[in-house]
């Protein structure tokens, strides 16, 4: 090994997100030794740092607490995201997770020599003159940086022309800032639905450009189908919750929005998709504060032209247009657990685990419960692998 070696470790983890910090804490409680390290200056900086002031978590929380940590009865059904924000910083203390923050991994490469992997990372914090790229060595790897990464930022035509602001979702806050202006909102996922609404009740004229298929659901409905879903085949519960849904909002397509073939469930299963979360948006849509469009055709400077043949002027776009994992710039061997876009190469429920000690956690598409049962997963198949090797007998949280 080399000279320049800060440290030898059982298990690195990257990323303090709480993929991350939910498995440390597993490890330790299995008394395993491992690292954390991450590339900005807190944890769960996407909950504290790129996201809207009003943003709330979507599903009840008692699908969203992490691994031996369950929300307090006293926390809203629907937490915000600084209640959320404040639940994870008191679960890092709780179980002893200590990231190494301002530690950006650069690269990491199994040697097949030590059969370890070789871990890089950049630690920004250090003054100049000092050499800033540490090395590291792991017998495990657990990529948990997540699938919210990068915005994506589509280049829409003539947008070079524009003379307003655009934005992506991550550095939008809120809506007071916006007030009398025409903005628009480009995606319909939950964030531009929410931001379109934010807008609306600040006093902006919004607009949302509605380029795919969606569910539109209310958060109730979303809580009651996940708890049929125990107990119900998922086409059951679909057409139920649809049938539902129909009921309170009526017919979308007239307004531009229009859901895909399969249902809500089926289809976040199917694609990873989840359905629009609405918390009065649709109101306003169905009252004309909220403009629906289709796809931009073309920009030139403030006007925009839409693929129906509409036209509006705008101040200002925000690019709702969600994010992308960056994993595989990271990991050198990336094949030997995801694909060319960032995905698990093997299908659920194993595809938590790679080859030659590899892992991730946060990448199966299914929120923060997908989290907590790849972390466990995770976690105990380490366990069992270090029990082996030592020949204890298993003990699994």
């Amino acid at each position: 090994m080399e000279n320049d070696v800060f440290g030898n470790y059982l298990v690195v983890i990257v990323g303090a997100g709480p993929s991350g910090i939910a498995t440390s804490a597993l490890l330790n409680s299995m008394s395993i030794p491992n690292i954390v390290f991450e590339r900005e200056d807190c944890c769960a900086s996407l909950w504290k740092k790129r996201s809207y002031d009003r943003l709330c978590l979507h599903l009840a929380k008692n699908f969203c607490s992490l691994p031996m940590m369950p929300h307090s009865f006293r926390t809203a059904t629907f937490m915000s995201k600084d209640k959320f924000a404040d639940y994870v910083d008191k679960y890092v203390t709780r179980f002893n997770v200590n990231p190494r923050y301002c530690h950006n991994v650069e690269s990491a490469l199994y040697e097949e020599a030590n059969q370890k992997w070789k871990v890089e990372v950049k630690n920004t914090e250090v003054t100049d003159g000092e050499d800033s790229l540490q090395v590291y060595y792991a017998d495990f790897l657990v990529i948990a940086t997540g699938e919210n990464s990068r915005p994506v930022t589509p280049e829409l035509p003539g947008i070079e022309t524009f003379k307003g602001n655009v934005m992506h979702a991550q550095d939008y806050k809120c809506g007071a800032s916006f007030k009398d202006q025409t903005v628009l909102v480009v995606g319909c996922g939950n964030s531009g639905m929410e931001i379109s609404n934010d807008l609306a009740e600040s006093g902006a004229h919004a607009s949302i450009v509605v380029r795919s298929q969606v569910h539109v659901l209310s958060r109730e409905l979303v809580r009651l189908g996940m708890v049929l879903l125990d107990y119900l085949p998922m086409n059951i519960v679909d057409r139920f919750i649809l049938y539902l849904a129909k009921f309170s909002y009526g017919d979308l397509p007239s307004y531009g929005i229009s859901p895909p073939v399969e249902g809500p469930f089926f289809f976040k299963a199917l694609t990873g998709k989840t359905p629009v979360i609405d918390r009065g948006t649709v109101k306003k849509i169905r009252s004309g504060k909220i403009k629906v469009f289709s796809r931009v055709e073309t920009i030139r400077h403030n006007i925009v032209e839409f693929k129906n043949g509409s036209i509006q002027r705008v101040d200002a776009i925000v690019m709702a247009t969600g994010y992308r994992s960056v994993a595989h710039k990271r990991l050198k061997d990336y094949k030997v657990i995801l694909d060319e876009n960032d995905k698990p190469k093997n299908k659920y429920p194993e595809h938590w685990k790679g080859e030659k000690g590899v892992y991730c956690v946060g990448f199966s598409g299914k929120g923060i419960p997908g989290i907590s049962f790849d972390s466990i997963a995770v976690a105990n198949d380490i366990h069992q692998i270090l029990l082996v090797k030592t020949g204890n007998a298993a003990r699994e949280v």
